[in-house]
């Protein structure tokens, strides 16, 4: 059994958390949040303690999210194949009814209400509202149906939420030009979120430590990647199937000017405080 911490080693844990507070109050941190973090329901509260506890130190947190497993399940259920191309959903006319329905109603609505219970004030939105995310069909070697491919992020709604003190929550679909709905992949979303916010930090949660060199070897984790190194760990197969849009938009982010992109476990609790308030942090982190 965890032995209660000391009075001296609280007000010590309290005290070395000090300077990353100060360094990260008032900036915007966006977390994509994804993955097995969301099925296990302690992780999801843990998860979202992180993120009202951050809000409350005065660090403007959006939340973007996914649903993958919540999607699957659903068009399990009505007789749809869940299809990946790439390590992206393929997208019919029915996928994009579905993706719709779970995204903007089910799951953003719960972790909504989940940030309440925790004791913070959240706001659910979805790339449809005000026009957020604006997006043309993913063009590319194979058709991936009704994929966007994002053309223009309007922060507006995303700053109103924050400067009425609201964590927003975003669901992440869009709209093209003539008001038909797109999926989004969440991460790439994420990062376009972030660089058009000129966001301080982008964290992404995974379902294992961060980028490996081989995913069954847990002592692979790669700590840091240069821009200029992605190509190359994409060539080699390190970086592949689902794990080539996680990458690719931290890299992205990064391009835009986001100070810093990582990749952590989702799996461990309360692994974003880890991240946010140590030098050494976990995961993987993706540098120019």
């Amino acid at each position: 059994m965890n032995q209660p911490l000391s009075v001296n080693m609280q007000a010590q844990v309290l005290t070395a958390a000090l300077p990353y507070i100060q360094k990260y109050t008032g900036k915007i941190v966006v977390i994509k949040y994804g993955g097995n973090a969301m099925i296990n329901p302690e992780l999801k509260k843990a998860v979202m303690s992180d993120i009202v506890l951050l809000a409350l130190t005065g660090i403007r947190v959006v939340l973007v999210h996914g649903g993958g497993p919540e999607i699957s399940q659903m068009l399990g259920k009505l007789g749809i194949e869940s299809k990946f191309i790439g390590g992206l959903r393929y997208t019919d006319a029915d996928t994009a009814q579905v993706v719709q329905m779970v995204l903007a109603g089910k799951t953003n609505k719960d972790l909504v209400s989940l940030i309440g219970v925790c004791g913070g004030h959240a706001l659910g939105l979805c790339g449809i509202d005000g026009g957020m995310i604006q997006v043309r069909k993913l063009a590319g070697e194979q058709d991936l149906g009704f994929v966007g491919d994002i053309t223009k992020i309007d922060t507006r709604p995303i700053d109103n939420a924050l400067e009425n003190g609201y964590i927003p929550v975003i669901a992440t679909v869009g709209v093209d030009e003539n008001g038909q709905v797109y999926n989004i992949n969440a991460d790439t979303a994420a990062a376009e979120i972030a660089a058009a916010l000129g966001a301080e930090n982008i964290i992404t949660l995974t379902d294992i430590r961060g980028l490996m060199r081989d995913v069954k070897d847990e002592n692979s984790l790669i700590p840091a990647v240069r821009l200029d190194q992605v190509q190359a760990l994409v060539d080699q197969g390190i970086i592949s199937g689902g794990m080539i849009p996680k990458v690719k938009s931290c890299a992205r982010a990064v391009q835009c000017g986001v100070k810093k992109a990582v990749m952590i476990d989702g799996r461990i609790a309360h692994s974003i405080l880890i991240e946010m308030f140590s030098d050494e942090g976990i995961g993987t982190m993706f540098t120019k």
